[in-house]
């Protein structure tokens, strides 16, 4: 009888430690952070036993799952201004840097060849410019063969941070972009088909001939995309890489913006890639569950500590560490942690 009551106080003691193993972390937002984050999750998992349950729905999105309280954080590419998180009573920090890429199938020109000035991109979103042998880009590649080919412009179609950050930077290059159509997480494209999430851009454009999109560099990685470098402010035409991600991410100055609410896009400085963006967190101050909320941060603070080589991997940027220390310090005033 004893050995029974033992057994079974033994099975009851590793039930209880198997659901702890299983605690599920849920979340939603930015499919710009999905590729890193994924990796983090896989990690993670098997030092902590803690599942992240994150769904890649577009930035959109996972700002109106955190809002409805249905997720424990959102992620998205697009800050919230000060007023709007303390509206909905939300947090908001900063957990990974990277870039936007304009990706194109075209056949015959290598990757980084090709070279667009941020004036060029917008007048294509715009359909100003229909053609591949435009004179407007042969301008600017004198030396490539540019077919006669019709331009299948790609967006998102949903609710997008990788889409505010996108438009933020053609508004920020064109003043006619900036006047018809502006910049958000969505906007009314002028021209174009649309894709959802970084992913379905990634395989319109890896279907569509003579197409041109925009995604995280992740996902030209993963995809083995045809890429092309973009002109930055101090007239150098940049390629997509975690050194000029960098080179825009130093000169953000973090300290000063309030809830950390900055955009990085059009960034100074001679190596620097001029779409770089970041992901934000946005977690409640008062989670209704505190045991979830504290096991989020538990992962973002071994994310932000041990999961930067992986980040690196994908040639994402991670946070200089005196961004860290004002991330720390953020949710020890924001959250209590």
């Amino acid at each position: 009888m004893r050995l029974i009551v033992a057994v079974a106080a033994a099975l009851i003691m590793l039930g209880g430690l198997s659901g702890a193993r299983a605690q599920q972390i849920t979340g939603a937002g930015s499919t710009f952070v999905y590729p890193i984050l994924s990796k983090w999750s896989a990690s993670y998992e098997q030092v902590s036993g803690a599942r992240i349950n994150y769904q890649s729905i577009g930035s959109g999105g996972g700002i109106a799952q955190i809002k409805a309280g249905t997720v424990t954080f959102g992620a998205t590419d697009k800050p919230l201004a000060p007023d709007e998180l303390a509206g909905a009573g939300l947090g908001q920090f900063p957990l990974i840097i990277g870039g936007i890429v304009p990706v194109v199938n075209l056949a015959d020109i290598k990757p980084g060849d090709l070279h667009f000035t941020g004036p060029l991109l917008a007048d294509i979103y715009l359909g100003k410019i229909k053609k591949w042998n435009d004179p407007a880009i042969k301008a600017v590649n004198p030396d490539l063969a540019l077919p006669a080919a019709d331009i299948t412009v790609v967006h998102r179609s949903d609710g997008s941070g990788t889409t505010f950050n996108w438009v933020n930077y053609l508004s920020k290059v064109s003043t006619e972009w900036k006047t018809k159509v502006g910049e958000g997480t969505s906007v009314a494209w002028p021209v174009g088909v649309g894709g959802k999430g970084n992913e379905g851009v990634a395989q319109y454009v890896s279907r569509i001939k003579a197409s041109i999109g925009y995604v995280e560099y992740a996902y030209v990685l993963q995809n083995k995309m045809n890429y092309a470098a973009v002109q930055n402010r101090a007239g150098k035409f940049i390629a997509p890489t975690a050194e000029s991600f960098q080179a825009a991410a130093s000169g953000a100055e973090w300290a000063k913006a309030p809830d950390f609410n900055l955009v990085m896009t059009d960034a100074a400085g001679a190596e620097s890639y001029p779409i770089t963006a970041t992901v934000f967190i946005l977690m409640y101050k008062k989670p209704k569950n505190a045991a979830d909320a504290k096991a989020a941060l538990d992962f973002f603070r071994w994310a932000l500590d041990s999961g930067q080589a992986q980040a690196a991997e994908l040639d994402y940027v991670p946070m200089p560490k005196d961004v860290v220390e004002l991330i720390e310090k953020y949710w020890a005033a924001e959250f209590g942690r």
